[in-house]
């Protein structure tokens, strides 16, 4: 269950250290890969796929050409390996909640899932 845990840190620390950065149409894929690079480089971390929804970016963005990066505005997945466990969680906006939800979405053993 480290890998689980593991899995909850990463995105929990990725939540809490980018949410507020300016973000706009201009530099989006570019904050997209900075987010991924600055997880990646975290123990245990097998891959990480970060979005910002250009939707709810074009509807934030103000007259200066960008905004506050939002929760609603990401998803994430992440895989984390630890021993013999591999876990794969998400972020992602729950808009029924109001709410950036992670959740461990698959684990696998090795040689089994």
């Amino acid at each position: 269950m480290v890998a689980c845990f593991e899995a909850g840190i990463k995105l929990g620390a990725l939540f809490h250290q980018f949410v507020g950065m300016p973000v706009g149409p201009a530099n989006v894929e570019l904050v997209e890969r900075a987010i991924e690079s600055c997880v990646k480089l975290q123990p245990f971390v097998e891959n990480v796929e970060v979005r910002i929804s250009r939707e709810k970016l074009g509807e934030k963005v103000s007259g200066f050409g960008y905004t506050s990066l939002s929760p609603e505005m990401l998803e994430v997945r992440v895989t984390v390996s630890f021993e013999d466990c591999r876990v794969k969680a998400v972020l992602r906006w729950v808009e029924e909640l109001k709410y950036p939800l992670m959740e461990v979405v698959r684990v696998e053993r090795a040689g089994r899932e």
